[in-house]
């Protein structure tokens, strides 16, 4: 055993150290597409859902012009694109890191070695050799498969240590934690930034894909941006015909734009006809107007029809609701009338008092004698009020109307005792009820009102 242990030893500080690359070039990936084209990412791509997110390249290396595009991850031809991901970033590792990751990676092994060969208890012997073996099994395919090849050969050396270990120690079980390994890394040739002519053709091909038309925009402007920006590179006879198709494209973009503007105002502004008329009926012809209109121009803004539909559909619920107030208001509308007339003889006394009242607030009168009158018309109106049966939901505003009632008693009773006395402090709160009593009053005139018209659309 001790000869394995040297010549493992021996193997893994064998290693040579090099020193770690610096990249020159940004890191690139090639999107492959199922049409056969290509599209190079400036940086890693995401795969959310159903689409993909990258960055497209543009620029220099040295001055990138970056463009966060999202195609539908249907339009990738995804094992191909993952190969030469593979590759890119194997190669990428292998540059800068690889081999300072993978001469630590020996160190540490030739560590837990000379721990195995220095330590007397060969069962803990044993433990740490197979945790380093655990370890070493693990590292390649954490590290993008980079250098797998060696760490096989260390790994077979390790299992043969660890089974004159296992013999010393009497174990005759041997059992493996295995670990697939990762497949090989077929090398391919690396991504380069595109020419600013290819650049142009990128931005144009990828605004064809697309199917959101506010990115279709950006990337056909980005496109004219980088025609001009690359107007001393590409030739005028092959930049002229490039900005035609992008100018043309834009225009009928907007002249899209435009035409779907028009028919969801014209379609929001039957369906709100509709809707403040309790018409559901309209509405609902209103919303299966749109995917019909929507054909008629071409289905090139989904997300346009989807907040359309989204406002009709807001409309129609608001139509429902409003059909549905105006029923029960009809089948109320007596009970409403009952109650009015049931408590119009209060309501007109409290609304006579209310140039008395006034005064009380103002600590401006009224005389004695017209207090004494007022105090005995009000007298027992609060208790008969409290013991009239209103509508369940004209509950709160008949409340109102005993708490009127209730506050004017109270203004007129302290006014009184206010002005026996010569006491402002009475006159004061005698103030402060006849206001509470006027605003009151107020209010159930307004609901009373309120509940014997016709709803309205809120």
């Amino acid at each position: 055993m001790k000869l394995r242990l040297v010549r493992l030893i021996v193997l893994c500080l064998a290693v040579p150290a090099v020193a770690r690359a610096a990249a020159a070039d940004p890191m690139l990936f090639t999107l492959f597409l199922t049409d056969g084209t290509s599209l190079v990412s400036f940086g890693e791509f995401a795969r959310v859902d159903d689409r993909v997110v990258f960055s497209l390249a543009g620029g220099s290396s040295a001055e990138p012009r970056l463009q966060v595009a999202t195609l539908p991850a249907s339009k990738i031809d995804w094992p191909r694109t993952n190969r030469h991901a593979a590759s890119t970033r194997y190669q990428w590792y292998a540059s800068t890191r690889g081999e300072e990751d993978f001469l630590r990676l020996s160190d540490n092994v030739a560590d837990v070695l000379n721990q195995v060969v220095q330590n007397t208890d060969r069962t803990k012997a044993l433990g740490v050799a197979q945790e380093a073996r655990a370890t070493l099994a693990e590292w390649p395919r954490e590290h993008f498969g980079y250098r797998q090849e060696d760490v096989r050969e260390i790994l077979s050396f390790l299992d043969g240590i660890i089974a004159d270990l296992r013999a010393a120690t009497g174990v005759s079980s041997f059992d493996l934690a295995l670990v697939a390994s990762p497949p090989p890394i077929e090398i391919q040739p690396l991504a380069v930034m595109p020419s600013p002519r290819d650049q142009v053709d990128q931005v144009l091909r990828l605004a064809s894909l697309t199917e959101r038309a506010s990115e279709r925009v950006v990337l056909l402007r980005s496109a004219l941006d980088l025609l001009d920006s690359a107007a001393t590179i590409i030739p005028r006879r092959d930049a002229l015909p490039l900005r035609k198709a992008a100018e043309r494209q834009l225009e009928v973009e907007r002249d899209t734009d435009v035409k779907y503007a028009d028919l969801s105002h014209r379609l929001v502004d039957e369906a709100t006809k509709g809707a403040s008329r309790a018409r559901v009926d309209d509405v609902q012809r209103v919303l299966n107007k749109v995917p019909r209109e929507d054909a008629k121009l071409g289905g090139r803004r989904p997300e346009t029809v989807q907040a359309l539909r989204a406002s009709i559909e807001a409309q129609l619920d608001a139509a429902r609701r409003f059909r549905l107030l105006q029923d029960r208001w009809t089948i109320r509308r007596s009970l409403y009338r009952d109650y009015q007339r049931s408590v119009s003889t209060h309501l007109t006394q409290l609304v006579k008092s209310q140039p008395d009242l006034e005064a009380i607030r103002g600590l401006d009168g009224p005389t004695p004698e017209t207090l004494v009158k007022l105090r005995a018309r009000l007298r027992g109106g609060a208790a008969y009020l409290e013991r009239m049966r209103p509508p369940e939901d004209l509950k709160t505003t008949h409340d109102l109307l005993v708490g009127a009632w209730r506050f004017a008693e109270n203004a007129v009773n302290e006014r009184y005792a206010a002005a026996r006395a010569g006491d402002v402090r009475s006159a004061w709160q005698a103030s402060s009820a006849a206001g509470g009593a006027l605003l009151l009053l107020s209010r159930v005139q307004q609901e009373i009102r309120e509940s014997l018209e016709p709803p309205k659309l809120q």
